[in-house]
């Protein structure tokens, strides 16, 4: 009888170590969800982009408008008749540093 007891008890210890510590145990259990949830946001955030990239890309497609704005603003085009002014500053001077 007395075995039996030592047995249930050293039984119920492996079964609670594997329960806390071991594989499957609630602490890779809670990393596993925080670790989903980061892949959650960064799915979410570039679903986001996605979306965007995907409106750029239907505007670019069927107006003229943005195609202008880009290339006045990347490329720095203008069309025929108007006046292209550059300002240009001058640089400043150095600073001087003390020894």
């Amino acid at each position: 009888m007395r075995w039996l007891i030592v047995l249930l008890i050293v039984l119920l210890v492996a079964l609670q170590y594997r329960l806390w510590v071991g594989q499957g145990s609630f602490a890779e259990l809670y990393a596993l969800k925080r670790e989903r949830a980061l892949q959650e946001d960064e799915v979410a955030r570039l679903m986001a982009r996605n979306q965007a990239l995907q409106a750029e890309v239907a505007d670019l497609s069927n107006g003229l408008e943005a195609i202008e704005e880009r290339a006045r603003s990347e490329l720095g085009m203008i069309k025929p008749g108007e006046i292209f002014i550059q300002v240009i500053e001058p640089p400043k001077p150095p600073r001087e540093t003390t020894p």
